[in-house]
């Protein structure tokens, strides 16, 4: 038997003041976005905002439906635009935020959910090339992770099935 360890380090800032002018601009942009949700079910509204290595930025918010598997994550409508409108163009960083509705705390950074993990390591692979998460939420504490694979460290792809 061995005992193994999985490790990785990830940027913190106290708020959205301490990152660079692009960052804050993505950050501002995701927690913007959030008011185009459609979350009647949670009230949890959660926006993405994609930087291509071309400039372009996408958006992405998540939508729900009374059918709760049938909705959709910000993180993955992002990312489902950005290839469908930038086929070929790879993906710099995501920035993820959100709003609750519910009377919470809106000021502590929100992670993308299993399947959003999942999906953005096969962008990544995809792309052979890693892809930077800002993570916040309205105000306060901001995460930057420099892979998504530091979110899913045993995540499976293509490699699995070969």
């Amino acid at each position: 038997m061995t005992t193994q360890q999985f490790t990785f380090e990830f940027t913190s800032y106290p708020d959205i003041s301490e990152l660079t002018p692009a960052d804050q601009q993505l950050l501002s942009a995701a927690r913007k976005v959030t008011e185009n949700a459609y979350a009647p079910y949670s009230n949890f509204y959660v926006g993405a905002i994609i930087q291509l290595e071309n400039g372009q930025t996408v958006p992405g918010t998540n939508q729900e439906n009374a059918s709760f598997p049938v909705g959709i994550c910000a993180e993955r409508t992002a990312l489902s635009t950005a290839s469908s409108l930038y086929p070929g163009v790879a993906i710099d960083t995501i920035a993820v935020s959100y709003n609750n509705h519910n009377g919470g705390k809106n000021d502590a950074p929100i992670s993308p959910c299993g399947i959003c993990r999942q999906t953005i390591t096969e962008y990544e692979n995809r792309q052979k090339k890693p892809i930077r998460i800002i993570m916040s939420g309205q105000s306060g504490k901001v995460y930057i992770l420099q892979t998504a694979k530091h979110l899913l460290p045993f995540g499976f792809t293509a490699e699995d099935m070969e």
